[in-house]
């Protein structure tokens, strides 16, 4: 015996729910195109509206409350692809651990840079994400809502504190700095691919393959650097009240 359709009501609610979906993933296609055009602030729901065929000018209000919620779940749609990626890499680090001394720094920041890296090279040429990204880091309120929401992504926590781990002999304020400045490498570096791809102007770039590889050196080099000894308040008062020759 079989089971019995489902009733009237029921399939015209999946069917405008699925209608409600692609709709989203139009919008979204278009905002994220746009903003990565054109930045943030240039760009009005209007826009996006008729970029994605839409008529009614609130559709950004309904189907995402507001630009920042559209910008969010932009993020979050491509997040949820990386972070994928960067478990897939955690399991086999998991593995190779088995049979060896554990992760190295370089192990780590290529567990950071790599399930970016990878994520962009499959979207193909033009791509937007890249430079939506280093467009929303550089808003304050949307850079850090962004943030703290990938901050709770266990692939990345994973990956934070075994880099954590491996940097504990630096002070915490070292730590948090070159994270930050972390952050904007890979954010701009790979805004800068994107754009060069898309763009097919001059020598051919290097591969994602090779930009991740790159990233990697720089990263581990930066992380790994002697930080500067700070000079004691003895001495620097000592600077400060010696004459001058």
């Amino acid at each position: 015996m079989t089971d019995s359709a489902p009733p009237p009501t029921e399939r015209s609610t999946e069917r405008s729910a699925a209608r409600s979906a692609e709709t989203r993933d139009v919008m979204m296609a278009a905002a994220e195109r746009l903003y990565a055009q054109h930045g943030l602030a240039a760009v009005s729901n209007r826009q996006i509206c008729e970029a994605s065929g839409q008529g009614n000018v609130a559709a950004v209000g309904y189907h995402f409350g507001s630009k920042s919620g559209l910008v969010r779940a932009i993020m979050r749609r491509n997040a949820e692809a990386i972070e994928d990626v960067r478990e897939r890499m955690l399991d086999e680090m998991d593995v190779e651990e088995a049979a060896s001394a554990g992760p190295e720094v370089r192990d780590w920041v290529a567990c950071l840079v790599r399930p970016v890296t990878a994520y962009l090279d499959s979207l193909g040429v033009p791509s937007w994400h890249a430079r939506f990204s280093a467009f929303v880091m550089t808003d304050p309120v949307l850079r850090a809502l962004v943030t703290d929401e990938a901050l709770v992504r266990e692939p990345l926590q994973r990956t934070l504190r075994g880099l954590g781990r491996c940097l504990d002999f630096l002070p915490a304020e070292v730590r948090a700095e070159r994270g930050r400045m972390a952050r904007l490498l890979i954010t701009h570096t790979c805004a800068e691919q994107e754009r060069t791809l898309a763009e097919g102007t001059g020598a051919p770039p290097p591969s994602w393959d090779a930009t991740a590889t790159a990233l990697t050196d720089a990263l581990t080099g930066l992380l790994l650097a002697p930080p500067t000894p700070s000079p004691s308040p003895a001495s620097s008062g000592a600077l400060r009240q010696s004459p001058h020759p």
